[in-house]
């Protein structure tokens, strides 16, 4: 058992008066003010009789309100289900049953949500907004590493989605490996515009109460209000996904961010090299990582001296993580691409009641994490893609995220995503649905510029022409929607 004093505790006594948390309208909290009323909130729900070990769900996007509700689960010891606002009902009910959640807390804008899901699920279920109690209650100083905090949901992009669970250690020492490796400035500013209900966006929060670092918290992805932040509000810090960067490299234009902006945080998969080389023109420090939620976020990330060498990489397991890439239960050589696994305090300690799922995916403390890659001769990862998505065509391995990144690179095409579907032939071949810019763009050109720089197999057999790709939350790319619109009939 090892026990540490509750993060926003500790944080509420060295800073007291530090802003914590800003939001969009400069409205600001200080650490102090959010401990205050965090412990309000535990102690309301105390008094509705909910304790340590009980599961509470929580729906709402990002606000402070959100922000309080995390902490005050901390306090009373209960474990979080925070819950993907983008699900159908459907979708809920399956994780407030799979989770047996006996709590639900809603934001006032997901009331008819909760009325809704109350008729599916017998729970309790109380509003963010609440008026604060006469008295707070006194609770316990200290938090235990090793029990879980969150359980959060996987996408699920095959059969039912996996409850990982994440332990107060697993989210400590997230924290902590990207200290080690981005460093600490006095002056740093994180900006979140990532979902909280998922990890990229949780993981900020409590970076800020573990560094002591002011968050910039938006509700949603605001490409202007994201702009001004970090040209006018002294955001030093932001993280992003692919899609996210490629309309901030569009908003700056021939402009530059100030020098105190010293890292453009990448996760999300795999990245365009035309992106990240138009990100270098441009001296935006971009540093692309690796993670999952099963490893509390990133897991590696490429370092500020490899930035410039090693492009297009993940850089290395962050201290004291451990990473190997694996085929036939062997170990790959350089260069060699095969499954990623790692291993380390931030590594879930498996998947809530899914015995079958933890007996395949954990082996001797290794997580198999079904994503594919490679290490070059200095260590370093590049990922190559999902598993599930590679397309073996004629033998031949094809990789979407190679394929995207060479389309992304073509004029006129503004996002792309590429699938494979059965082939009698050749098993199966690539096909590619294309957001493009404008109407001069055709299937024909297309295929005729990819197959400049792409081997003939790996040059999709078609293109579908869509007005918006489906992403998730968190802004990736889903491509089992894809094959979805196929199975209906498709777009062209």
């Amino acid at each position: 058992m090892t026990m540490m004093p509750n993060w926003l505790d500790k944080r509420a006594y060295l800073t007291p008066n530090l802003e914590a948390i800003v939001l969009k309208n400069g409205e600001s909290y200080t650490f102090k003010q959010l401990q205050n009323d965090s412990k309000a909130y535990a102690t309301f729900l105390s008094q509705q009789g909910f304790k340590k070990g009980d599961h509470i769900a929580v729906l709402s996007s990002n606000c402070y309100e959100f922000a309080v509700v995390v902490h005050a689960l901390h306090y009373i010891g209960a474990v979080a289900f925070l819950l993907n606002t983008r699900l159908t009902t459907g979708e809920l009910v399956f994780q407030l049953e799979d989770g047996e959640v006996s709590g639900f807390i809603y934001h006032p804008t997901y009331e008819n949500t909760a009325k809704e899901l109350l008729n599916h699920h017998p729970f309790s279920i109380f509003s963010t907004n609440l008026k604060k109690p006469e008295e707070i209650i006194e609770f316990p100083s200290e938090i235990n590493l090793e029990d879980v905090s969150h359980i959060l949901y996987t996408s699920g992009t095959t059969g039912h989605p996996k409850g990982v669970q994440l332990t107060y250690g697993n989210h400590y020492w997230s924290a902590t490996s990207s200290a080690l490796n981005l460093g600490i400035d006095e002056k740093d500013r994180w900006l979140l515009s990532l979902p909280m209900f998922h990890v990229g966006g949780l993981s900020i929060l409590y970076r800020s109460v573990i560094y002591g670092m002011p968050v910039h918290l938006h509700e949603k992805f605001d490409l202007e209000a994201i702009h001004h932040d970090i040209m006018e509000g002294g955001v030093t810090i932001v993280s992003v996904v692919t899609v996210m960067l490629e309309q901030l490299m569009e908003r700056l234009g021939s402009d530059l961010y100030p020098d105190s902006f010293r890292c453009m945080l990448l996760g999300g998969g795999p990245a365009p090299k035309v992106l990240l080389e138009q990100c270098q023109q441009k001296q935006v420090p971009v540093y692309q990582s690796y993670g999952m939620t099963e490893t509390a976020s990133q897991f590696c990330t490429l370092d500020k001296g490899s930035m410039l060498s090693k492009i297009g990489s993940s850089g290395k397991p962050l201290f004291p993580g451990q990473l190997k890439i694996v085929e036939n239960n062997q170990e790959c050589s350089v260069n060699e691409v095969g499954e990623i696994e790692v291993k380390g305090p931030n590594v879930t300690k498996g998947y809530w009641k899914r015995p079958e799922a933890n007996d395949k995916t954990f082996q001797d403390g290794w997580l198999k994490t079904g994503d594919l890659g490679y290490l070059d001769e200095d260590g370093f990862l590049y990922v190559v893609d999902r598993r599930k998505d590679l397309i073996i065509s004629g033998g031949e391995n094809v990789y979407p995220a190679e394929i995207e990144s060479i389309f992304k690179g073509l004029e006129g095409i503004e996002d792309v995503g590429v699938v494979g579907v059965k082939d009698e032939r050749w098993g199966e071949v690539p096909v590619a649905f294309v957001v493009k810019k404008n109407n001069a763009v055709t299937a024909e050109t297309i295929l005729h510029d990819a197959s400049q720089y792409l081997a003939k197999y790996k040059v999709p057999k078609k293109v579908y022409f869509l007005e918006e790709l489906p992403r998730n939350a968190s802004r990736k790319l889903q491509r089992h929607k894809l094959l979805e619109l196929l199975e209906g009939g498709g777009s062209s």
